[in-house]
């Protein structure tokens, strides 16, 4: 967990004070849990996701962690 976390977050920005940090941290660890696919849990996240109907809706993207990751879901037809 540590080094994905200083690899996909903390390696790409700049941190100014103690605020900030743990504000990117409290986004990260919930982009973490609940979004980010895990290859040991068959692609899904640890808190896991809700499958989404195909072909309803128009994609979209949804930024995260100041917009480092995004995620990508449909939007209401």
């Amino acid at each position: 967990m540590i080094g994905t976390l200083r690899r996909e977050c903390l390696d790409n920005i700049i941190v100014f004070n103690e605020r900030q940090l743990a504000r990117v941290l409290r986004e990260y660890l919930d982009y973490y849990h609940r979004h980010r696919p895990h290859r040991s849990l068959d692609r899904d996240s640890p808190i896991p996701r809700t499958e989404e109907v195909v072909d309803e809706g128009e994609i979209i993207e949804l930024p995260m962690v100041g917009g480092l990751h995004h995620r990508y879901t449909r939007r209401a037809a």
